[in-house]
């Protein structure tokens, strides 16, 4: 069996898949995803940016023509992609996709419980829900905190996270994405992996609804996760150390 995953999204939406994602693996497994997410695809024997494959254009104009035979290799296309663009599934018409809504509905399930009952659909899936990405390396002594996101409304005040800083009794290192705002000292990473890694030997995380809290979740890091208008009961990190303290945004 040979089958292609095609998962679009952010990082946090990526790794809330991850244990469906991981369900699906089959004797050869290929991801198709967003970019800065191929290196999480650890599990996958192959994953590529959806960009680089010309699968984007499918729909829009012309896309390259070895496209059509990459995507007919496959026996299985599980797609979270194009679920919702009728001519992006008029154009795959004939080829092996299953299709799945890319987000939640009415708030029921934690999105990760979503994916994987998705996913059980198709296959049979034993996962405890817990999303993990293995790093090598050992604790050291540092903090990291965030305090960035994709949404400035999920954000805490830049000077309430300075001022908890100063409280702390270990170091606190700075992490910044390469989008985020300029953040004197900050530690930025192209590679999510490579950061992943990072996040693994700090002694624990405090940050904002973001997919870099995913990730230190993920890892195993203890994660102290600050939720603003988003339903944790959805989207909060899940694992065994993360702790979600919710406030109100500003208006």
């Amino acid at each position: 069996m040979r089958r292609l995953i095609l998962r679009p999204g952010a990082i946090g939406d990526f790794i809330v898949s991850l244990p469906a994602l991981e369900c699906l693996r089959a004797e050869y497994t290929e991801v198709w995803t967003a970019g800065p997410n191929v290196p999480l695809a650890r599990f996958a024997d192959r994953a590529r940016s959806i960009a680089s494959t010309g699968l984007d254009l499918v729909g829009v104009t012309e896309p390259p023509a070895r496209l059509f035979d990459q995507l007919r290799s496959f026996d299985s296309i599980v797609s979270w992609y194009g679920a919702n663009r009728e001519e992006f599934r008029a154009a795959v018409a004939g080829l092996p996709f299953t299709f799945f809504p890319a987000l939640p509905r009415d708030n029921a399930l934690h999105a990760t419980d979503f994916y994987l009952e998705q996913v059980r659909t198709l296959v049979a899936c034993e996962s405890d829900g817990i999303p993990r990405i293995e790093c090598p390396g050992s604790d050291e002594d540092y903090a990291v905190i965030h305090p960035f996101s994709g949404n400035p409304r999920k954000n805490w005040p830049l000077e309430n996270f300075r001022s908890l800083a100063e409280r702390l009794e270990v170091p606190v290192r700075w992490c910044a994405g390469p989008d985020d705002p300029p953040l004197d000292g900050a530690v930025r990473f192209d590679d999510l992996y490579d950061l992943a890694c990072w996040l693994a030997r700090a002694r624990f995380y405090i940050g904002n609804d973001s997919g870099i809290t995913h990730l230190a979740a993920a890892v195993g890091t203890p994660v102290l996760a600050l939720f603003g208008p988003t339903d944790p009961s959805v989207w909060a990190p899940r694992g065994p150390h993360v702790q979600v303290v919710r406030f109100t945004p500003a208006a």
